[in-house]
């Protein structure tokens, strides 16, 4: 092999050794976490003293990414003792997420039904996480979590989004909320839906470039909505594969009008048996 290509290779890890925390090891945390939190794996597992251990080792883990990250253990010793700390809040708003889940889905059963398998809550609680870790500028790891997410549930949610608390997420496979959204309390958002920005310009990144959606805003499958300034009102409704890149005032509904035929088959021309 050449012996250049390999020290290009060498030179590009080398620099890479300073910023990527350790990718099993983050992969793992999240699972983990996740399971401390919400998994009752027998009563055992449900004791005070079991629990304390399980989260002792998940901060000792956060230390280790943290430290593969600022490369200064007393710094990140201090971020992981703040994200324990956080925990608590984390865990409540995860929970009223659960709960808005299930109120919203009359297909639900249980709120357990929602935690172990419904992919938006799962995509909500790596997100609240993420978010967390954001705001500890925790490089790469609130990016690294939020695409373990989106690899497993088609849902891409930016960690510097910021999301209010009865989030509800239906099906979401497919649903996209960019890095400057703003989404308030009790929204609900189905598959499909996409809060983007209407500019893809490097010199706008530091500039808020996607939507702002307001309290108690059902937006349905499909629907794209575009833009920094753009704002929808509180209880709007948006329909489903609408296009809005301007603002609408609370109370509002916002459908698009399709036409629908209905013809005899035996009569209809147009071919309906094709392939692409």
């Amino acid at each position: 092999m050449n012996s250049v290509f390999i020290q290009s290779i060498i030179s590009f890890k080398r620099k890479q050794a300073c910023v990527i925390p350790d990718l099993q090891l983050a992969k793992a945390f999240i699972q983990e976490l996740f399971e401390v939190l919400f998994i009752c794996n027998g009563l055992e597992n449900a004791k005070e003293v079991v629990l304390a251990n399980q989260l002792n080792k998940l901060e000792k883990q956060l230390q280790v990414l943290f430290y593969s990250i600022f490369q200064d253990q007393e710094l990140a010793d201090r971020q992981a003792a703040k994200f324990q700390k956080a925990l608590p809040s984390l865990f409540e708003s995860c929970i009223l997420d659960a709960k808005a889940i299930f109120e919203a889905d009359p297909a639900a059963k249980s709120v357990d039904e929602i935690i172990v398998a419904y992919p938006g809550f799962y995509a909500i609680y790596v997100y609240r996480i993420a978010n967390q870790l954001n705001k500890l500028e925790g490089g790469l790891l609130p990016r690294i979590f939020s695409e373990i997410a989106h690899s497993q549930t088609g849902i891409d949610i930016h960690p510097a989004a910021t999301i209010g608390q009865s989030f509800a997420i239906d099906h979401g496979t497919g649903i996209v909320i960019g890095e400057t959204s703003v989404i308030g309390d009790s929204a609900k958002i189905f598959q499909g839906v996409t809060l983007g920005a209407q500019s893809v310009q490097k010199d706008k990144a530091s500039q808020k470039r996607h939507p702002t959606i307001g309290n108690h805003v059902v937006i349905y499958s499909g629907a794209t909505i575009l833009g920094g300034e753009t704002e929808i009102g509180h209880h709007s409704v948006i329909g489903g594969n609408v296009w809005v890149t301007k603002s609408v005032p609370p109370f509002s509904v916002v459908l698009q009008k399709n036409e629908i035929t209905v013809a005899d088959k035996k009569s209809f021309t147009e071919p309906y048996n094709f392939m692409i």
